[in-house]
């Protein structure tokens, strides 16, 4: 679903806040463990076990960089078409997973739904593929009485370049109608942050796997209990004072 094509106008607030976007994998529901565990198998049928710290640096990147992380972690050498397998053996193991059950990370499904009740334009921007991503988004919107809280979704294999680069993000701020600097981004992961703040949106960094240093305009939480249109309004403002704030 490149669009939701709802036309209604998006109301601006009094802060400027028009839009919000959410990553997925890790920040919205929890399918990083489903990414962890199809990969720690591969690892297992390679020979090895994959380390914490490897599995860590693999979170929010694409298939490519995430099998050769593991490869290097385990020592082993893979042919093109072996990387291509072992991809879509993780790949199709993470879909019958997600297939299976939805979880929402804390306080993600409560901050979705006060954002698209309050007429702000909502995306969905993640590096995994559409044929994945579409599994989760339909159980979203299975969920949602009025058909889905999204007015755009991005997915890794529809932009020309992935996070850490910004383009994931420009591309659907562009697909919204809306400018950076009207924008919140909700993250998990350092490739995502950096996306998000490159892209020249304010940024809430989510707990996660791995660490993320501070930087201006990106705002810490442990989990998105208790964040709402108030404190998305506030992180905004930070930003746009150019003051980084730490909660």
């Amino acid at each position: 679903m490149a669009g939701s094509g709802d036309e209604r106008e998006t109301p601006a607030t009094a802060e400027g806040l028009r839009a919000v976007l959410f990553d997925m994998d890790g920040t919205l529901v929890e399918t990083e463990e489903y990414w962890g565990e199809a990969m720690f198998e591969l690892a297992g049928q390679l020979g090895g076990r994959m380390s914490a710290e490897a599995r860590a640096a693999t979170v929010g990147t694409s298939m490519r960089v995430a099998m050769g992380t593991l490869y290097a972690d385990l020592g082993v050498t893979r042919t093109e078409e072996q990387l291509q397998a072992d991809a879509t053996q993780v790949m199709d193991a993470v879909a019958r997973m997600m297939a299976e059950r939805l979880i929402w990370l804390p306080g993600a499904q409560e901050l979705l739904t006060a954002v698209h009740a309050a007429g702000l334009r909502t995306a969905l921007v993640t590096t995994t593929p559409r044929r994945l991503a579409d599994l989760v988004i339909s159980h979203i919107e299975a969920g949602s009485p009025d058909g889905g809280p999204f007015d755009v979704t991005v997915c890794g294999d529809e932009v020309p370049a992935r996070k850490p680069d910004p383009a994931p993000y420009l591309q659907a701020m562009a697909a919204l109608g809306v400018s950076p600097e009207e924008c919140v981004v909700i993250e998990d992961s350092l490739v995502g942050v950096t996306s998000g703040l490159a892209a020249g949106a304010a940024v809430i960094g989510v707990a996660g796997l791995q660490p993320v240093p501070p930087a201006p305009g990106l705002v810490q939480v442990e989990t998105l209990e208790g964040i709402g249109l108030p404190e998305l309004a506030e992180v905004l403002a930070a930003h746009q004072a150019a003051e980084p704030a730490v909660r």
